[in-house]
């Protein structure tokens, strides 16, 4: 029988690369999460954080891509909390520049593996 971890690993349908610098908004309160992350994806991303957002909420999201700094700004509806340890977040209406982005990340993430 499978753990939900390994169920919500199993239903992950793009690779991860890390981000930095998340700064998160919703109902007019913004939460900065100082920490990097290796789960963002072209569909969405998961964020460490203490702070319980509901399933459903919209959230904004601003952060910074690791390699090549570009800032990314992006909507997104909770998908799931995991209380005290964060929230699975899904992208709604990506722009097309943060998608562009994104898969350049996992480009390079993979060149590199390729070379190692």
């Amino acid at each position: 029988m499978a753990t939900s971890t390994e169920i919500l690993v199993e239903q992950r349908q793009a690779p991860r690369v890390l981000y930095r610098d998340l700064k998160i908004v919703y109902d007019g309160m913004a939460n900065v999460v100082d920490k990097r992350s290796p789960d963002l994806s072209t569909s969405g991303m998961f964020i460490n954080t203490p702070h319980p957002y509901p399933t459903g909420a919209q959230i904004r999201l601003r952060f910074d891509l690791l390699r090549t700094g570009i800032n990314v700004e992006a909507m997104g509806n909770v998908r799931y909390c995991l209380l005290g340890i964060g929230v699975g977040v899904q992208f709604v209406n990506l722009p097309e520049y943060a998608r562009a982005a994104i898969e350049k990340e996992l480009e390079e993430i993979k060149n590199e593996e390729v070379r190692s």
